[in-house]
């Protein structure tokens, strides 16, 4: 994990911040971002890192405000595939599996 997402998270926890914090666990095919890759979520909505970019992004961190408002952590998985990551402008197309752990 990146360092200064580790230390982001130190200082939101220490400040009472309810936060999820993403990380990718699986991938297949071409993706943007690689297993170990983690982003943060404030319950506002801000982010911290990243997970791909894109509207793959944009979904995960849906659901890691639906996490945080539910208190659950999750397991969520995102398709890029081929037709839909060109219609998007992408150029990869596989599948990213995340792990939303809410602190």
């Amino acid at each position: 994990m990146d360092k200064i997402i580790l230390q982001k998270v130190c200082e939101l926890q220490s400040q009472g911040e309810k936060l999820a914090l993403i990380m990718i666990i699986n991938t297949k095919g071409s993706t943007p971002r690689k297993i170990g890759s983690a982003m943060i979520v404030e319950r506002n909505g801000k982010i911290w890192g990243t997970v791909g970019g894109g509207c793959c992004e944009a979904e995960v961190r849906q659901r890691a405000l639906v996490a945080m408002d539910e208190g659950i952590s999750c397991i969520y998985q995102a398709t890029l595939l081929n037709d839909v990551a060109a219609n998007e402008g992408m150029v990869c197309g596989g599948i990213m599996d995340f792990f939303i752990q809410v602190l």
